[in-house]
C-alpha cells in the first residue's frame, strides 16, 4: 500500500515524497481513509506507530482541500489537544512539515512560556490550533481564543490526559465547541473503560481501530539488566557511557536526581543535559534540540520524557532507576527500537529494586537478560520470582501484551509512518518512519 492509494491531496503527497515517505504504517492505512470519509475515530496507537501523521494528514486534507471560507476567518477550524508541551510542539512541527505546500497557518498554545505571543498569534488568525488543556483554559478565560468555528477536534494521547487529571478541563473545553457538524478523532494507547465513556459522551458512531496490543514492546529492542549495588550505580553508568559513545537517553526517578546525574556526567567529560518538570519550557526545548542535533550526547530525564520525545534512531536507553510503575518501563524504552531499527534497553538494578524488576517481567511476559559487569557485581544477587538465585543470562521471548496501567505519569508521542532510508553507523541502510 502507498500513500497515493489513501486518497490524500496531491500537495500532501508531494510533501511526503520530499521527505522520503512512501508506505503508510498500519494505523495510517486504517485511520486516514476513515477520517477522509468524515467518520469519527477511536484509534488505538502505541508510541512509534505513526499516529501523528495518521491524524495530521487527513486534518490538513480536510482544512485545505475543502476550501470552505469560514464565517470567522481568524478563528481556528481545528483543535488538537495534547497532554504535554513537548508533544504539542512536535505535533505542530509535523503539521507544518506536512502542510508546507498548503500555506498552513498553525500555532501552539501551552504553559511555561509567556501568554502574549500566543495571544498575538491567535489574533492574527490560524486554521489549526495545537494546545495543552490547561493553557487553553487560560485563553478561554481571557477570551483570547474563539473555538466556535472548530470543525475537527483531535484528542491525542487521551489516556495520558485522563491519567494527568485533565478530564474536567477537556469537558470544559468541549462546552465551547460546536456540537453539530464536528468531526472528533480520539487517539489513545488503550481503550480502557474511562476512554470508552469519554468517547460515548461526545462522539457519533466512531470507527474503532486498534493496531497494537497494549503495553507491547518492539521486538527489535534488546533488554538487559546489570545488577549492581545502589552505591555503585553512578560509577557503573559512567563505565557504560565511556565505553559506548552512542547517543543515550538516561531515566532517573527524581528531578533533583536527574540534575545531579547530569552534573556528574558533565564533570566526567560527557556532554550531558537534564530535562524534567522543574525546567522552564525554554530549557526543556533547548535540551531536547541539543540532544537531537548531537550537541548533547546524554539526556537525563524523568518520566516527563517517557512519552512524546520524538527522536530519530535513538540507539540506547538506560534506566538508572527502575520506574515505580511497570508500565512506565514500556513508555521509557519506546524511545528506542523504532521503525524496525535495533535498540538497546539497559536497566541498572539494585537489590531494593528487585520487586520492580519482577513487575516489569510479569508485564512484558518475557525474561530479561541478567548480566553482571566485571568490577560492579552486587554484594548480593537479585532474587527473581520471589526466590534467591544467582544472576544469570536468560533467553528472551517475544514480547506480549498486558493490562493497562491505572497510574499517572508524564509525557508522550510517536513518529509517523512511511519508511525512509537513513544512514546506519555500520554501513548500509536503516529504515525510519515519518514524524
Amino acid at each position: 500500500m502507498s500513500f497515493e492509494s489513501l486518497g490524500l491531496a496531491p500537495a500532501l503527497l508531494r510533501a511526503l515524497t520530499e521527505q522520503g515517505y512512501t508506505e503508510p504504517t498500519p494505523i495510517q492505512a486504517q485511520a486516514i481513509p476513515a477520517a477522509l470519509e468524515g467518520k469519527d475515530l477511536l484509534a488505538g496507537a502505541q508510541t512509534g506507530t505513526g499516529k501523528t501523521a495518521a491524524f495530521s494528514l487527513p486534518l490538513l486534507d480536510h482544512i485545505y482541500v475543502s476550501n470552505r471560507k469560514p464565517a470567522q476567518p481568524k478563528a481556528p477550524r481545528a483543535l488538537v489537544l495534547t497532554p504535554t508541551r513537548e508533544l504539542a510542539a512536535q505535533v505542530h512541527e509535523s503539521v507544518r512539515g506536512y502542510g508546507k505546500h498548503l500555506g498552513v497557518r498553525a500555532t501552539t498554545v501551552f504553559g511555561g512560556v509567556g501568554m502574549q505571543p500566543q495571544v498575538d498569534a491567535l489574533r492574527r488568525g490560524v486554521e489549526i490550533l495545537v494546545a495543552t488543556p490547561g493553557r487553553l483554559i487560560d485563553h478561554i478565560e481571557r477570551r483570547s481564543v474563539n473555538l466556535s468555528n472548530i470543525e475537527v477536534l483531535i484528542l491525542d494521547e487521551a489516556d495520558r490526559m485522563l491519567d494527568m487529571g485533565f478530564l474536567p478541563a477537556i469537558k470544559r473545553i468541549l462546552g465551547h465547541l460546536p456540537k453539530q457538524n464536528r468531526k472528533t478523532w480520539l487517539f489513545s494507547a488503550t481503550f480502557a473503560p474511562e476512554i470508552k465513556a469519554l468517547a460515548a459522551q461526545f462522539m457519533r458512531d466512531p470507527v474503532e481501530i486498534q493496531v497494537a496490543k497494549p503495553n507491547s514492546v518492539a521486538a527489535t529492542v534488546t533488554h538487559r539488566v546489570h545488577p549492581v549495588d545502589g552505591a555503585k550505580k553512578r560509577d557503573l553508568l559512567l563505565h557504560l557511557l565511556h565505553n559506548d559513545a552512542r547517543q543515550t537517553l538516561v531515566f532517573g526517578r527524581t528531578k533533583h536526581g536527574a540534575d545531579k546525574l547530569a552534573q556528574v556526567l558533565e564533570k566526567s567529560g560527557l556532554r550531558a543535559a537534564a530535562i524534567h518538570g522543574n525546567k522552564s519550557q525554554a530549557q526543556r526545548t533547548r535540551a531536547l534540540k541539543d540532544f537531537k542535533s548531537g550537541k548533547v550526547a546524554v539526556l537525563v530525564a524523568t518520566d516527563i520524557a517517557a512519552r512524546g520525545l520524538d527522536i530519530d534512531q535513538l540507539p540506547m536507553v538506560i534506566n538508572f532507576d527502575l520506574p515505580m510503575v511497570a508500565e512506565d518501563y514500556v513508555h521509557r524504552i519506546g524511545r528506542t527500537g523504532r521503525a524496525g531499527a535495533e535498540g538497546l534497553a539497559i536497566s541498572l538494578v539494585s537489590r531494593d529494586e528487585e520487586g520492580l524488576l519482577r513487575d516489569i517481567r510479569r508485564l512484558l511476559k518475557q525474561d530479561i537478560a541478567i548480566e553482571p559487569i566485571a568490577g560492579f557485581e552486587p554484594s548480593q544477587p537479585l532474587r527473581l520470582d520471589g526466590t534467591s538465585r544467582p544472576a544469570q543470562t536468560q533467553r528472551q521471548r517475544p514480547p506480549q501484551s498486558h493490562a493497562r496501567r491505572p497510574h499517572p505519569a508524564n509525557n508522550t508521542d510517536a513518529r509517523p509512518g512511511a519508511r525512509k532510508k537513513t544512514p546506519h553507523r555500520g554501513g548500509g541502510q536503516r529504515y525510519s518512519r515519518p514524524a
